[in-house]
């Protein structure tokens, strides 16, 4: 096929499909697992991830011809350094992420339909799925169970500097809005003593974030309630944390959800959104913003663009604190200036 060679190589290298798919299948079929597995032949690896064996023999020999795999020379397949990070246990956490049966793999084929959001500003999602991208992981619990357990592969280290950022405990009551399965509230309530929180999201996420507590042994100063973040939350408590929530949304509904925690606040409370701003504050990461743009029309943000968004708000920005990668942004109310 023409494009493979000549000055346009390059470009049909970033372009073309064939590649990412063939990561992706192999990734759902679990082929480097079988191969360390012992499982070597096209034959047997077919058998194990019931696949069609001539079908799955090519798919092989284009990932071998890619640097993925390597054939030896009784016909049987290893994993070469490039492809090792598709096995289910390498800490990359790649192949759940490339799995096109989990929510995040699943999600990104609707990238096909990128044309229709870059026409209209609309999210590619819906249709490809039909519903909006929350709607759908609300509707259909597995993926929405599928989706928290992808964010909470890199929970751990974004709690830690999460709990480094700011001096969580001198709050004494924070409201975690949309915490997800509790990861991180459970890690600021272990890691200050002396803080008391309430986790608010819908039913499924809840009950999980319920169970994480309980598991924890922080009962006692940890609860999880169901709710959303666009209707009235618990009001009274000195912080409402938003972590990686307003990235989630377009303007409108991001405006909304920040009132929202404002509404609850008050005048003496806090409202704290943490995002990757980039290092700079206003240069965040160009791939997850197109991914959030295509899965729910939501938007990276530098903090010039969050300043604005939390005018709307009624809030103003206090101070933009460092956590790793993320920034944890403190905001209060407007009227307290």
């Amino acid at each position: 096929m023409s494009g493979e060679e000549g000055t346009g190589a390059a470009l049909w290298a970033m372009a073309h499909l064939a590649t990412p798919m063939a990561l992706r299948v192999a990734a759902t079929l679990r082929v480097a697992d079988h191969i360390a597995a012992g499982v070597r032949t096209a034959s047997a690896i077919a058998h194990e991830a019931k696949a069609d064996p001539d079908a799955l023999a090519r798919l092989l020999r284009y990932l071998a011809a890619r640097g993925v795999l390597r054939r030896d020379a009784d016909g049987g397949y290893e994993l070469t350094a490039l492809g090792e990070p598709l096995r289910d246990d390498h800490p990359d956490g790649m192949r759940a992420k490339l799995d096109i049966e989990g929510t995040v793999g699943r999600a990104e084929l609707c990238f096909v339909h990128l044309l229709h959001t870059i026409r209209t500003g609309e999210a590619a999602y819906p249709l490809q799925y039909g519903l909006q991208f929350w709607d759908d992981l609300d509707q259909h619990p597995e993926r929405g169970a599928s989706f928290d357990t992808w964010m909470s592969s890199s929970a751990p280290d974004r709690a830690q500097a999460i709990i480094a950022g700011y001096d969580w405990g001198a709050l004494g009551d924070l409201v975690d809005v949309g915490g997800g399965n509790g990861s991180l509230l459970v890690a600021l309530l272990r890691a200050f003593p002396q803080l008391n929180g309430t986790l608010v999201d819908m039913s499924e996420p809840a009950a999980t974030a319920r169970r994480a507590l309980e598991a924890a042994g922080l009962t006692d100063r940890g609860r999880a309630v169901v709710g959303s973040f666009f209707d009235p939350l618990p009001q009274g408590a000195k912080g409402y944390l938003l972590s990686l929530i307003i990235h989630d949304w377009g303007d409108a509904e991001a405006v909304e959800i920040l009132a929202r925690c404002a509404e609850a606040a008050g005048a003496d409370g806090s409202v704290f959104v943490v995002e990757n701003l980039g290092a700079d504050g206003e240069t965040p990461p160009a791939g997850m913003d197109l991914r959030m743009l295509a899965f729910s029309g939501g938007k990276e943000r530098g903090l010039a663009e969050l300043a604005g968004l939390a005018e709307r708000a009624g809030l103003r920005i206090v101070a933009r604190h460092g956590a790793g990668t993320l920034s944890i942004v403190e905001l209060a109310a407007a009227a307290a200036a």
